[in-house]
C-alpha cells in the first residue's frame, strides 16, 4: 500500500531477514521511518560508520541527500512504514558510503631528558 502526491510519497516496506539494500541516497527528499515489526539497522556516515538500529515503536530519519544503506538484522521479516517529502529524484544509487577521514598523524615535540644526578 502506498500513497503518492507530487512532493509526498509514504507506503509499507517488508525486509527479509539478513536482507540489505545497496548504498543510496534520496536526492532532496527527506524520509522518515517507523519500525512496526523486526528491527532495522541503517549504516550512514563516513566508511559507514555511524550504525543505528530500531525495532517495533522506533523512528528514524534520513536527511535528504544522506548516503545510506538499510539492512534487518533480525531473524524475521521486518515492516516499516515510510514516509518520504521532497522533489526530484526519490532515490540514487551509489558506490559506496563517503570515505572515512585519514587518520591524522600527530607529532610530540621531544623534550630535552631530565639532568641527571650525575649533571649536577
Amino acid at each position: 500500500m502506498a500513497l503518492h502526491t507530487e512532493s509526498m510519497w509514504s507506503g509499507t516496506v517488508d525486509t527479509e531477514a539478513g536482507a540489505a539494500s545497496g548504498w543510496h541516497h534520496h536526492g532532496d527528499h527527506d524520509t522518515t521511518l517507523y519500525v512496526v515489526s523486526g528491527r532495522l539497522r541503517l549504516e550512514s556516515g563516513p566508511g559507514g560508520e555511524v550504525v543505528v538500529e530500531a525495532g517495533p515503536g522506533d523512528f528514524l530519519r534520513v536527511p535528504a541527500g544522506a548516503v545510506h544503506r538499510e539492512s534487518n538484522p533480525g531473524d524475521g521479516t521486518s515492516r516499516a512504514v515510510i514516509v518520504r517529502c521532497g522533489s526530484g529524484t526519490p532515490t540514487v544509487n551509489v558506490d559506496g558510503p563517503a570515505p572515512s577521514p585519514a587518520p591524522t598523524h600527530t607529532s610530540t615535540p621531544t623534550s630535552p631528558s631530565p639532568a641527571s644526578t650525575d649533571d649536577v
